[in-house]
């Protein structure tokens, strides 16, 4: 579980998190929604530890998250718009040096099922200078999904990517019912298929909705989840 307590942000007099209390409960995939400079980064690198709450407390699965603790790092993994893969590897290369780079051991079968549940196994050999920005972001997916971690937190999975990739994304995120998720997505369909909750970002003010509820209450239309 993710739980946010009185999170204040600021850069100088500019207030971009202003007492923001949230939880996002175990198995939820909540889309974290906002304007362009909403303050979504700025909310998702607090999340990260990346960013130190100037007040108020963030908690992962009970732990802390501050520079004094680690073990909350466990339960989290991240996977960022533009994730850096090293193109002349293969993709197979590629998720052995990420799994070796944080376990120092690569677990060979916990690789294949990982490129198979992105459905990259058949093109594992092929380096990633040749995959489709679909490709390398489900490869991208798959070094996440090898952490194992119960928590991910997805920045704009399917930002930049072909009708047919966002498809493919879409349905491994919904094969995951093992994970709480906390996706950045600006596209309002993915939003309905995917998600059970909406967690708004407006004027440093974040409001937690189910799908459905935050249909009607942007006058949006349709039906949730």
């Amino acid at each position: 579980m993710i739980s946010v307590k009185n999170l204040n942000q600021s850069f100088g007099k500019k207030v971009v998190l202003d007492d923001v209390n949230i939880e996002i409960e175990p198995f939820e995939i909540c889309a974290l929604v906002g304007r362009n400079g909403a303050g979504k980064s700025t909310f998702i690198n607090s999340l990260l530890g990346l960013l130190p709450a100037h007040e108020g407390t963030i908690s992962i699965n009970g732990c802390p998250v501050n520079a004094k603790t680690q073990e909350w790092k466990k339960s989290i993994a991240y996977l960022p718009e533009k994730f850096m893969l090293y193109p002349l590897l293969t993709g197979y290369e590629n998720m052995k040096f990420f799994a070796e780079a944080i376990f120092k051991k690569a677990d060979e079968s916990r690789i294949e099922s990982m490129l198979r549940s992105v459905r990259l196994w058949d093109d594992r050999n092929e380096p990633i200078k040749k995959y489709s920005k679909g490709m390398l972001q489900r490869l991208g997916l798959a070094v996440t999904l090898y952490q194992d971690a119960n928590i991910l937190i997805l920045d704009e999975p399917t930002s930049g990517i072909d009708p047919i990739g966002r498809v493919e994304i879409l349905e491994v995120l919904k094969s995951l019912h093992d994970k709480t998720i906390l996706l950045s997505s600006h596209h309002l369909d993915e939003i309905k298929q995917i998600c059970t909750h909406v967690a708004y970002l407006n004027e440093g003010k974040m409001t937690k909705y189910t799908v459905a509820e935050f249909l009607a209450a942007q006058n949006l239309g349709g039906t949730g989840s």
